[in-house]
């Protein structure tokens, strides 16, 4: 989900000293129950995907994340956006962000491990720098970018155990979890070049997104499921947990954190969900490692960390808006 500083009210006529409230809760917990929530984000995937269809899978999760982003709206007396400029690109955003790549993920898992996923969804930042070198010409590319490209696609041979020449790796699961994690940085410029600077609040922007994804999809649906004859009581839960936690939740929880701490901290969540996705597929769904996973994954991690590497800004330089993965 592209994410941005939030936009500052314009300065009172008369000006008057103030204090910014400071949050009840500290920002590095709340960077460790996002970091947790994105994680076990594939685990939930992976126990929807057991009783539900993929596409029914991302429906909910859309459905309850754009419910808890309505109330959220409705408390802060925001409202959805105007003009059909911007409701067409919230549409094409809505698309890449949020329904090709939830939908991918999720029909992803129905052949690989959550383990893999998480870590596929890792690649992201790999992705947006090598589509940096054409897109976003204002981002110019560094060795040290360059070199961490290519660390994290030695990570990812290392991950698919190319060397084995990828024997016992579903090709096809694998591909979308790829093109899944494509399709954020893809989102993301799209988003930069049509949407920046707009008038509306990153809340209200956030929230229709959300919504068109969700029409999106149900769209989609019917024509390629049916309707459940039954509704396991645990895969039901694992959706409505997605959808309201791993999607609405975290998402307010990522605003208010890009808000405190700055996005070049705000983003680095990236690099931790892999771990906990790992971690949480091992330990509670019992999937097996082989050495490579980790240890490919610890480079995929160090390549993207080195692809977000930039020059110290200048003093009078302002923050430009952070993009992560979700997964």
């Amino acid at each position: 989900m592209s994410t941005a500083v939030p936009s500052r009210t314009s300065s009172p006529r008369v000006p008057t000293p103030t204090v910014s409230p400071r949050p009840r809760i500290d920002w590095r917990i709340r960077f460790a129950v996002l970091s947790t929530v994105w994680g076990f984000s594939f685990l939930l995937i992976k126990v929807g995907t057991g009783a539900y269809a993929p596409f029914q899978v991302t429906l909910g999760r859309l459905f309850f994340g754009t419910a808890v982003l309505a109330v959220a709206m409705t408390v802060r007396r925001d409202r959805l956006p105007r003009g059909l400029r911007t409701w067409m690109h919230l549409t094409v955003a809505a698309f890449l962000l949020n329904a090709l790549p939830f939908s991918l993920f999720a029909y992803s898992e129905l052949t690989i491990p959550s383990t893999l996923a998480g870590i596929c969804n890792a690649t992201s930042p790999l992705w947006g720098m090598a589509l940096s070198l054409v897109a976003l010409s204002e981002d110019r590319p560094t060795r040290r970018r360059v070199a961490g490209l290519g660390i994290g696609f030695l990570g990812v041979l290392t991950v698919l155990g190319a060397w084995q020449g990828f024997s016992g790796l579903d090709v096809s699961g694998t591909a979308m979890a790829l093109l899944a994690s494509l399709s954020y940085p893809i989102g993301w410029i799209y988003v930069r070049r049509t949407l920046a600077g707009s008038s509306h609040s990153h809340l209200s922007l956030t929230g229709a997104q959300l919504l068109l994804a969700t029409v999106q999809l149900a769209v989609v649906t019917p024509l390629f499921t049916t309707v459940p004859s039954s509704f396991p009581l645990v895969p039901l839960l694992a959706v409505v947990a997605l959808g309201a936690l791993g999607t609405g939740f975290a998402l307010l929880v990522q605003y208010g954190l890009v808000a405190e701490v700055g996005p070049t901290t705000g983003q680095m969540v990236t690099y931790f969900i892999p771990v906990i996705a790992t971690a949480a597929g091992v330990a509670v769904l019992g999937e097996q490692l082989g050495w490579n996973t980790p240890v490919g994954a610890l480079i995929v991690l160090a390549g993207a960390a080195l692809t977000q590497s930039r020059p110290r800004p200048r003093a009078d330089a302002r923050p430009k808006p952070a993009a992560t993965a979700q997964p």
